[in-house]
């Protein structure tokens, strides 16, 4: 049976399992009110609607 001659350091390890664990950018959406990048199923920063609704005020 084979055995490592050496221990696995911290950070070969880590690399090793970080390989599987990647991080996906957020997917943007265009809000139909003002046309800018936002956020599914948010409330939309730049003008306050969320479905054809004005839900806050922006200043």
């Amino acid at each position: 049976m084979a055995v490592p001659k050496r221990k696995t350091s911290k950070a070969r390890r880590d690399k090793r399992r970080a390989s599987n664990i990647k991080m996906t950018s957020p997917n943007l959406v265009e809000c139909p009110q003002c046309h800018e990048p936002k956020l599914q199923h948010r409330v939309c920063k730049k003008c306050g609607f969320y479905h054809d609704k004005e839900v806050m005020e922006v200043k």
